[in-house]
């Protein structure tokens, strides 16, 4: 909320956001704002949870009722799904705009939404009611700029930092050498602005990854949930206008959403996600310039395991979708164990599509097939062990967001 909004105020747009992180008096405001029924504001970024208070919605009635309420859109519909990865139970509680809007116009979107998915967000928010009223788009989950590839480790033989570290270096040297160098300073870039997102799985590891990387010359920040407003907001800001040491952002599952940034040359993902569509979702913030970008995912069996176990923990929650997002990790993992198929063809598979991409080498089976084969048979702990970990209860993990 805080990118996007910025970025309209620049471009003379009255926007405004309302969350958690939202002072008291700019709350004031904005709820005084609405009770006018003619409200300065043209944009209002909210949160579901926010839409299901009283007073909200009793604010947002009296601009529907000076016909001052334009359109609704709801960004991450998946979320409103039970079938989808991310299910938040405020978010099925919006079908409360169309029955008490029936005249205004509902966008729903999202990147991660499978054929069941998408049905189920309709009917949740009962705009199916009336068929002819409802359009539907639908775009490829095809990224032919991006590059997947799946990088394999085990906790006895981690060497994640290590070969990060040759991949990025490598990088900065190739932007070094000449004819790129004097291109670059044609630019006004530096050899080493090569901006990039690293997920972790928990603040613990985002931090102390972030500390690693800095300790070896690299220009790495951390940005998780729990981080001072001052300091995510500085940290945005440099990392989006390119600035030293803020080129790579190691960060939390949290971040990226809405993000105005282009030029994100590469997506790592340190640990595995919690779901297919959660990696998918991360790993497209890279190349949204239409240029070449890369997009990697250290995979172990261990970290399958721990984050398995984590899903697990809620099945007994009444609010809990588990069985949904179990199904999408076992999807994640066979995805990352397959060594015989393209990974562009894996995804749009996953997504409900029948045709096959053109990959032209952008992914490790058809950039090399018997390199993945043997990385596959070396880089993993076997089943057994696994197992014998499992069993003994080293696997449980207590990753916190």
């Amino acid at each position: 909320m805080m990118n996007q909004v910025e970025a309209l105020r620049v471009a003379g747009i009255d926007a405004s956001s309302f969350n958690s992180n939202t002072s008291i008096q700019e709350r004031d405001r904005i709820l005084a704002d609405l009770k006018t029924g003619h409200p300065r504001t043209r944009l209002l970024y909210v949160t579901p949870e926010l839409c299901a208070t009283d007073r909200f919605r009793n604010r947002l009635q009296i601009v529907y009722e000076q016909r001052e309420l334009a359109r609704i859109a709801i960004d991450e519909a998946h979320c409103i799904s039970e079938w989808g990865h991310d299910f938040r139970k405020d978010f099925k509680r919006l079908s409360w705009f169309r029955e008490s809007f029936p005249e205004v116009p509902i966008m729903c979107l999202t990147a991660t939404a499978n054929n069941q998915v998408r049905n189920d967000v309709l009917h949740t928010l009962c705009l199916d009611a009336e068929p002819t009223r409802l359009k539907s788009f639908t775009m490829t989950a095809y990224r032919p700029n991006l590059h997947f590839e799946i990088r394999f480790t085990r906790d006895e033989d981690d060497r994640r930092l290590e070969d990060f570290l040759k991949w990025i270096r490598g990088v900065y040297e190739r932007r070094a050498q000449e004819p790129r160098k004097t291109e670059l300073a044609t630019l006004g870039e530096r050899p080493d602005n090569v901006s990039g997102i690293i997920y972790t799985i928990s603040r613990g590891e985002c931090e102390n990854l972030a500390a690693q990387l800095r300790q070896e010359g690299i220009g790495a920040q951390p940005f998780h949930a729990k981080l001072p407003k001052e300091v995510k907001e500085q940290t945005l800001a440099k990392w989006v206008s390119n600035e030293p040491n803020f080129d790579i952002i190691v960060a939390t599952t949290a971040f990226g959403m809405g993000i105005d940034k282009d030029n994100v040359r590469f997506v790592v993902h340190w640990r595995l996600p919690k779901s297919f569509e959660g990696y998918y979702q991360e790993a497209g913030r890279a190349g949204r310039d239409g240029n070449a970008s890369y997009c990697f995912l250290y995979y172990s069996r261990e970290d399958r395991d721990r984050v398995c176990n984590l899903i697990i923990r809620d099945r007994d929650s009444k609010s809990s979708n588990w069985e949904a997002r179990a199904s999408s990790l076992r999807s994640l993992a066979e995805y990352c164990e397959n060594t015989t198929t393209c990974r562009h063809k894996q995804i749009c598979d996953y997504f409900g599509e029948s045709d096959t991409p053109a990959c032209d080498y952008a992914c490790d089976y058809h950039k090399d097939a018997a390199d993945l084969q043997r990385r596959f048979l070396r880089g993993l702990a076997s089943e057994e062990w696994v197992s014998t970990q499992r069993e003994e209860g080293l696997l449980e993990a207590d990753w916190d967001e």
